[in-house]
């Protein structure tokens, strides 16, 4: 598997960029990819999944697999990948998992972990334990689970142990991340095996697209989930996963804000490939901001391409549905007219890093004026974007959003951006400032 991209200095030194076009072909969905890999795993039979994501978070998935005893094979190369299911039952009862700072692996594997017992250690780096999953570890205990803390309350590292899950309805809270519900959701079938399994959410559930994922997913693996709105969710007794055959990831809607972006502030147009009117991922709602400010987009069924057309015009809008994509909107507004108002992203300060605050600590080295809420951000943009070293905090969306200050918009010109640690975009997307270099038309070193 591609792993980060080694050769990158310790930081890397960003020109000015006049005008942007071309296409991209979309590394694949993390989210995806990781929910797919613990599927395959639990089902009945081989699976093949093409596309897989090459990433520090879904190498991290690969691993933690193989110590519970799944068998896989990479197709030479490729981002191919066989996964030979182990029909609800890891063979491995006893391990030592380390997780790095992956949410998107942690999470769900915490949740089949716990319902299928053993004597596992869960752990990560530094950032991972200062992630909440509190929630998800209160209503697997509830529900008969054995998980203890086994160093701040109510966050990892953990400590797994063969518990009995003999609830019937589990409750859990979803208005801190999404992810806690998708562990449940996936874990479902597992409990499900004599008798229906119902999981209530406790008040606001943020993040839906992504559930839409996990439910969608399921499907495809076999196992119907009932639902009652948003409210509770429902795996009736003796579904349990099997083998679609092959399964194809989807590129990463997330990864596409930052082209689409783009295009939208230099001219473009950019077509990103893989995600389009079909995708399953609520991020590639990501383009209908942009349209709100001014862009001109258009839409295929594996394609989105988006081009300027004029000076972009800030928005006020709610993003809990697209947290991610949302931090890309955060630096379009500096090429925007007026102040730009991102709403209820409070769930961005439990991610890779707190991301509200370094967010308004990097804008205002460009000169923007920034008014940070416990939920919501208001930029407004400078007369001109000032050069500035910009801190990324081993968060990959922070270095790949201040790319695009770069760029020269119709509205201001952009600035020569140093970009510290720039190998933290491995998390997700291994060689994005090549794939930036290549839509600009510049070396990259």
């Amino acid at each position: 598997m591609t792993q980060a991209s080694k050769h990158y200095p310790h930081y890397l030194d960003l020109q000015p960029v006049m005008q942007v076009q071309g296409t991209v072909k979309l590394p694949g969905s993390k989210s995806i990819s990781n929910r797919t890999l613990l599927l395959a795993a639990l089902a009945e039979g081989k699976t093949q999944i093409m596309d897989l994501l090459a990433s520090d978070d879904t190498l991290v998935m690969l691993n933690a697999l193989t110590q519970l005893g799944v068998h896989w094979e990479q197709d030479g190369d490729s981002q191919n990948y066989t996964v030979e299911g182990v029909k609800g039952h890891f063979p491995k009862h006893q391990a030592d998992l380390f997780m790095g700072n992956a949410g998107t692996a942690i999470r769900p594997l915490v949740g089949a972990l716990a319902v299928l017992g053993g004597d596992y250690t869960i752990h990560g780096v530094h950032r991972m334990h200062e992630r909440p999953i509190g929630d998800l570890v209160d209503a697997l205990n509830e529900a008969g689970a054995q998980i203890e803390y086994t160093g701040n309350p109510g966050y990892p590292p953990l400590h797994i142990r063969r518990g009995h899950i003999h609830a019937q309805r589990l409750q859990v809270k979803g208005n801190v991340s999404s992810q806690f519900l998708t562990a449940l959701l996936m874990a479902a079938p597992l409990m499900a095996r004599e008798h229906d399994v119902t999981i209530e959410v406790i008040g606001e559930l943020i993040s839906k697209p992504y559930i839409e994922i996990t439910l969608n997913l399921m499907q495809k693996f076999g196992v119907t989930v009932e639902r009652d709105g948003w409210q509770a969710f429902t795996v009736t007794k003796g579904q349990h996963y099997v083998s679609p055959g092959v399964i194809h990831v989807e590129g990463d809607a997330s990864s596409a804000s930052y082209f689409l972006a783009a295009g939208a502030i230099a001219g473009g147009p950019i077509r990103v490939e893989g995600v389009g009117k079909s995708s399953i991922q609520g991020d590639v709602r990501f383009a209908e901001a942009l349209e709100k400010m001014g862009a001109t987009i258009t839409r295929g069924d594996n394609w989105i391409e988006a081009g300027s057309n004029g000076v972009l015009q800030a928005i006020d809008m709610d993003f809990n549905h697209i947290p991610d994509a949302a931090m890309t909107i955060a630096v379009a507004a500096l090429y925007a007219n007026g102040t730009t108002t991102l709403r209820n992203i409070a769930s961005w300060r439990v991610k890779e890093t707190d991301r509200l605050s370094a967010m308004a600590t990097e804008l205002r080295k460009l000169g923007a004026m920034v008014e940070e809420g416990a939920d919501y951000m208001t930029v407004t943009p400078p007369e001109h974007i000032l050069p500035a070293t910009i801190d990324t905090y081993d968060d990959h969306r922070m270095a790949m959003c201040f790319s695009l200050a770069t760029l020269d918009g119709r509205a201001r010109r952009g600035a020569t951006m140093r970009i510290n640690d720039p190998k933290c975009v491995a998390k997700t997307f291994p060689d994005y400032f090549e794939v930036f270099a290549k839509i600009n038309h510049q070396d990259l070193f």
